[in-house]
């Protein structure tokens, strides 16, 4: 009587803390994978930043002006479009401060150019597509200069990729060791009940009869796993929104709902395949064989 409490005990503790470690491994994939998302976004938003001016002749009519910002706004690689006055750009204060503030006694009359202000969109980070861009644009009617900082936007580019395979990387590498140690965890607790496979194989127990119920287990564990998880990783966004407020405006409510779901669907699949291919070995393992654990 004492041996089978006993041996109840084990099998029960074996159960809770394969289910709360699966719990925190998930809440730790879904809340890397939640500041990997404003990590992402924010080099994205980076490459978005590369400018381009486009400056227009003097004499350029307000049809033709309007037929290049037409132009513009379809080409693919461009972000936004904004129209900015050779009169906006007098007044701008860093201008007048080069002149100390006294620019209209210096100058007879404005030498600047109305001009269009581009931002390119990340596709801005091919070269050769850039270089086409470019060219056509100056190829426009009515354009007079074509401003682009090739050497800037190609060191953004670069450090931006690096960045996003460095975050590439390390997401991946925390998720096959995460995968490895959830398979450890499902295995060591299939492993405690061996002894019982096989004796439901010596009983004449066909393969699936035996391996229902334990898939059943693994589908309520991970779903207990999952919802633990998602608990822990409301918590700590909840926490970490008090502190970094702005993080909330990087990252959407949508986004958010998603990585829970993610722990939860993940946590039922990923327990119910580790468990399916743990119980399935030791149901073909001979009797024999199992002893030797």
């Amino acid at each position: 009587m004492k041996d089978d409490k006993r041996l109840k005990r084990k099998v029960r503790n074996s159960y809770i803390v394969s289910t709360v470690s699966m719990a925190l491994v998930l809440f730790l994939l879904g809340y890397v994978g939640y500041l990997m998302v404003p990590a992402m976004e924010l080099a994205e938003t980076l490459q978005e930043s590369v400018a381009v001016t486009v400056e227009l002749d003097r004499d350029i009519t307000p049809e033709e002006r309007a037929q290049i910002e037409k132009q513009l706004g379809e080409e693919e690689i461009v972000n936004t479009v904004s129209f900015l006055s050779k009169e906006e750009k007098l007044q701008d204060r860093e201008f007048r401060k080069m002149f100390d503030g006294q620019i209209e006694e210096i100058l007879d009359e404005n030498p600047l150019h109305d001009s269009f202000e581009l931002t390119l969109t990340a596709l801005s980070a091919d070269d050769e597509l850039v270089g086409s861009f470019i060219g056509t644009v100056r190829g426009y009617k009515g354009v007079n200069h074509v401003s682009f900082p090739q050497q800037m936007a190609s060191q953004l580019h670069a450090t931006v990729n690096k960045i996003r395979l460095v975050l590439t990387l390390f997401g991946g590498a925390l998720l096959i060791i995460s995968l490895i140690l959830l398979s450890n965890t499902i295995r060591l607790a299939i492993f405690s009940k061996r002894y019982l496979i096989n004796t439901m194989k010596l009983v004449g127990a066909t393969k699936w009869f035996i391996m229902r119920p334990f898939l059943g287990s693994s589908i309520t564990q991970g779903f207990l796993a999952g919802v633990i998880a998602s608990l822990l990783f409301g918590a700590a966004v909840y926490g970490l929104n008090e502190s970094v407020p702005e993080l909330l405006t990087i990252v959407r409510t949508d986004k958010i709902a998603i990585i829970l779901g993610g722990m939860v669907t993940g946590g039922v699949l990923i327990s119910l395949a580790f468990t399916y291919v743990a119980v399935n070995k030791f149901v073909n393992m001979k009797s024999n064989k199992i002893y030797l654990y």
